[in-house]
């Protein structure tokens, strides 16, 4: 959970979005995501729990319909939140920095990312040219029968098209996910040891 949410901090948030209104369980985990730009959802066995405890307590009550419970904040939970408007206001300004510090990390990965592909694209394509002036340079020790040029150009030309569908599909995974920190790590370990692997196949 993330640390503005410590002491208790949750469950006073909590009470202030049902003082907005009634709402199930999704729609706080919903409204908690959208708070926090995406960065951070809280999982159901986060929420329920706290809403037992503060339904407990007579904070909040519920009502069922559909298989489905709808919290709403009760006087003692308004009392409650009203008592404690300082904190909530102390919490609202640590949400807000909490989300600007996320945004900025969160952009700080992007550009690692698009700047790893980018080296690996640029690292990739000079291996192809390597590959290609080895092939092209190289003098072969003996005169080849001309259909034995068939299958060299053959897997020339499928090597090409691995390398445009691996970038490719590395560029579409980079766009689609969302990346942790040592999710990003572990994908730049598994990129350099590829092109370790290429330079050394090129010696």
């Amino acid at each position: 959970m993330t640390a503005v949410f410590s002491h208790g901090r949750l469950r006073l948030y909590l009470l202030k979005l049902l003082d907005d209104g009634p709402k199930h369980g999704y729609e706080l985990i919903r409204l908690l995501e959208d708070r926090f730009l995406g960065l951070y959802a809280p999982s159901a066995g986060t929420i329920y729990p706290r809403l037992q405890r503060l339904e407990a307590e007579g904070l909040v009550s519920h009502t069922a319909a559909g298989g489905r419970k709808t919290y709403d904040i009760t006087d003692a939970g308004r009392a409650e939140l009203h008592q404690r408007a300082g904190e909530l206001t102390e919490l609202e300004a640590d949400i807000a920095a909490s989300v600007a510090d996320l945004s900025s990390l969160a952009g700080e990965i992007r550009s690692e990312v698009r700047g790893s592909v980018r080296d690996l694209k640029r690292e990739l394509s000079e291996a192809t040219r390597q590959t290609r002036r080895a092939r092209w340079e190289t003098p072969a020790p003996s005169p080849r029968p001309a259909s034995a040029a068939g299958p060299d150009a053959a897997l020339l030309d499928e090597f090409d098209k691995r390398l445009a569908a691996f970038t490719t599909e590395v560029g579409r995974l980079v766009r689609a996910r969302r990346f942790s920190e040592t999710q990003l790590r572990t994908a730049i370990r598994l990129l350099d040891g590829a092109l370790d692997g290429l330079r050394r196949l090129l010696r």
